[in-house]
């Protein structure tokens, strides 16, 4: 099966880019080849951090690949829930640097993934980003809902989450999701050298402060992670969010 994740390395920066198709939708094989990539990388030295990215610019990634869950069962959707999660919490709790270069669309889980990372740079135009997963008849994910929080302070997360809109670079700026709009040519270059100089810093030094301003949410979303995760997939089996699923199918 061919790889879903391109792994490049620029100097000692590691290049995590989502090869499937032009929405990058996350399937099963995106979410084994995510967590085996994670684990690896996180426990080789030579890596002083990861930029997340996309091989085209049009999508970061389309989240969920829809017709792909919709023919799960749910045993077989609690196994790709439960690695998506997983990948998560590896990804925003990674002791070295991390940038999302957010170069085309970042929607629903594509937005989850970008908002598990350390910084968050998007292109400017017409580049959305947001979690639509109320549309859908689902909750937010609960470590996407607290990194939202976290981030947006709750009156903003309210609105993000509450309608399941998606917004554009200026409106992601004003509202904290993002760190930087730069021109599209910009984006991966400034994430890498983003990566680069904080890389540059004492790594012990570098993982204890991260880990002071991941643990909270970390703790939290483990002590309750087999509800939550039974919740979003009591949800997701319903009759209404059945049928609203298989409305957005039709987007593919």
């Amino acid at each position: 099966m061919m790889g879903k994740i391109d792994v490049e390395l620029d100097g000692n920066v590691a290049m995590l880019k989502l090869d499937r198709d032009v929405i990058n939708a996350v399937d099963m094989q995106v979410v084994k080849e995510l967590n085996e990539t994670l684990d690896r990388l996180r426990r080789e030295d030579n890596i002083s951090g990861l930029v997340v990215c996309s091989t085209n610019d049009k999508f970061f990634s389309i989240g969920f690949d829809i017709p792909q869950i919709i023919g799960f069962d749910e045993e077989e959707f609690r196994t790709f829930f439960r690695g998506f999660n997983l990948a998560c919490l590896d990804l925003y709790t990674f002791p070295k640097p991390t940038v999302a270069a957010i170069t085309g669309h970042a929607l629903a889980g594509g937005c989850i993934l970008a908002l598990c990372c350390d910084y968050r740079y998007i292109a400017e135009g017409r580049k959305l980003m947001g979690l639509n997963e109320i549309q859908l008849g689902v909750p937010v994910p609960y470590l996407a809902d607290c990194i939202v929080r976290e981030l947006v302070g709750l009156r903003n997360a309210r609105s993000i989450m509450d309608s399941g809109e998606f917004y554009g670079p200026e409106q992601l700026i004003q509202m904290g999701m993002v760190d930087k709009v730069l021109s599209l040519a910009d984006v991966l270059p400034q994430s890498i050298e983003r990566v680069k100089l904080l890389g540059a810093m004492p790594q012990k030094a570098f993982a204890a402060i991260k880990h002071n301003r991941v643990e909270r949410i970390e703790a939290q979303v483990l002590a309750c992670r087999e509800e939550q995760e039974q919740l979003f997939i009591d949800c997701l089996f319903s009759d209404e969010a059945r049928d609203r699923v298989k409305e957005a199918m039709k987007t593919f």
